[in-house]
């Protein structure tokens, strides 16, 4: 799992080949440290089908006022450059895998 920032948001997340799970995440929020294990196992299992990373709210004001985030944990995925999904809040692995199954 990767950790992106807002200088290389673009080149990791916008230009990925890939559909991009991007976890908005703060360091003081422990719904996203409990999702570490889950998004760890998911980018694991998922590689070659999704990327995974990490966005740090408090660290990269720039990229989360520009997807409007308010609240942590939000997942959104990026297809093609473009957010396509968006999710709040922490939920199991297998709950993540059947919201993320229409767009992987």
């Amino acid at each position: 799992m990767t950790d992106v920032t807002d200088e290389n948001f673009s080149a990791e997340v916008i230009g990925a080949e890939l559909p991009v799970l991007v976890e908005f995440t703060a360091d003081w929020c422990p719904p996203c440290r409990q999702m570490g294990p889950v998004l760890r196992a998911l980018a694991a299992e998922e590689g070659e089908r999704l990327k995974v990373v990490q966005l740090n709210v408090d660290q990269n004001p720039e990229t989360t006022n520009a997807y409007k985030v308010l609240s942590m944990p939000t997942f959104m995925v990026f297809r093609g450059g473009e957010p396509v999904k968006a999710m709040v809040g922490a939920r199991p692995k297998r709950r993540l895998l059947e919201e993320l199954a229409d767009v992987i």
